[in-house]
């Protein structure tokens, strides 16, 4: 019997807000049952600092340990990043000492390299398959909704952090650990006066597992998965811009692929993150040359799925030039390369609307 289990990350105002992760069955109440050695159906997690890209992996890696036997496993995320992480990149960065291809040292290690141990050492197969976000997936708009609420939660301060091992040594190691609110569990959990099994215990939830449609609801009947757990309140379009839910942070190339991956402890082909990348955070696309294992699902290389609101009448226009340019990348073919998605724009307009933009954010749609 093939399990099935949605995965998500979430960060508000990323990188370095409040921050989530969630992982949800697709059988309910599927808690102690051959495969699930775990409470209930789902579990959810966050802290008080992060970024999107440590919550995708804390939400994959936690997915494995709940899920440890013989069974199939197939995990479903609406990340690129951390399928990639998962699957393909580990193998250059472990042949090349963890370091990327600029030569530093690979973001969020402690992560990578527990799921990598996680994926290795289990009797059965694990495969990765990309769903595109926020597009009325049952399994997606429950574990965002899940960890979207815990990391509004943790800002609000109603509960505390709650990471794996691994998630903590990452954030901990990074540049946003200044500030970070660690509770006293998590303290005893690195210092080894508990074990990680002590640590969960009692934090899983019974919620009756993936709904059936994607009808907008999650599981616990809120209406709206993009609304701060138990607090009832929508986001602003502020907050919605600030939180780029399955996109890294920086993006180097703009030739985005829709991918599904799969792991396979006889392959030993080694596929490092995309040359040219600044930073294995950032890298949110595929090489066109980059062989990647692919399952079943694929998904429509732009997307449009539930856009921040539009201001009527306002538009744009103009030249804008990207940096790094397509052509600095080693698959540029001399073709125009088609991108859809957002400008981040802080600044002032003059009376004639003009702007001076310097290095806005772009994010992929």
């Amino acid at each position: 019997m093939t399990i099935t289990v949605s995965t998500d990350g979430s960060a508000l105002g990323n990188p370095n807000g409040p921050m989530g992760w969630a992982w949800a069955d697709h059988t309910p109440h599927a808690g102690g049952t051959p495969g699930h050695e775990h409470e209930g159906d789902c579990d959810a997690g966050g802290a008080s600092n992060g970024t999107n890209q440590i919550g995708e992996l804390c939400a994959v890696l936690e997915a494995l340990r709940a899920h440890p036997g013989a069974e199939p496993l197939v995990i479903e995320s609406d990340s690129q990043y951390a399928i990639n992480c998962s699957t393909t990149w580990v193998r250059g960065w472990k042949k090349h000492g963890w370091k990327n291809s600029q030569g530093k040292p690979v973001k969020n290690r402690e992560l990578i390299a527990a799921i990598d141990r996680e994926i290795s050492q289990r009797p059965g197969p694990v495969k990765f398959v990309w769903v595109k976000g926020h597009n009325n997936n049952p399994g997606n708009e429950k574990v965002d909704h899940l960890a979207h609420g815990y990391a509004g939660d943790c800002r609000g301060g109603v509960k505390p952090g709650y990471l794996p091992l691994e998630g903590w040594q990452s954030l901990l190691a990074s540049e946003y650990a200044k500030g970070t609110v660690v509770p006293e569990d998590a303290h005893m959990l690195m210092e080894g006066k508990i074990s990680a099994t002590e640590y969960h215990l009692g934090r899983a939830e019974d919620t009756g597992g993936v709904p059936d449609a994607g009808d907008g609801q999650s599981a616990d009947g809120v209406p709206d998965s993009r609304t701060s757990s138990g607090s009832g309140r929508a986001e602003s379009l502020a907050e919605q811009l600030a939180e780029p839910e399955g996109v890294p942070d920086d993006l180097p190339d703009y030739h985005r692929t829709a991918e599904a991956a799969t792991t396979d402890a006889d392959d030993d082909t080694s596929t490092a993150e995309p040359a040219g990348s600044t930073d294995d955070e950032s890298a949110a696309s595929t090489p066109d040359n980059q062989t990647v294992p692919t399952a079943s699902s694929t998904a429509p290389a732009s997307s449009g799925g539930n856009r921040p609101r539009v201001v009527p009448g306002l538009t744009l226009s103009g030249t804008l030039r990207f940096s790094p340019p397509p052509s600095s990348s080693p698959t540029f073919s001399g073709e125009p390369r088609h991108i859809h998605g957002l400008v981040e724009i802080d600044g002032y307009v003059q009376g004639d609307g003009s702007i001076e933009l310097n290095g806005a954010r772009f994010i992929l749609g």
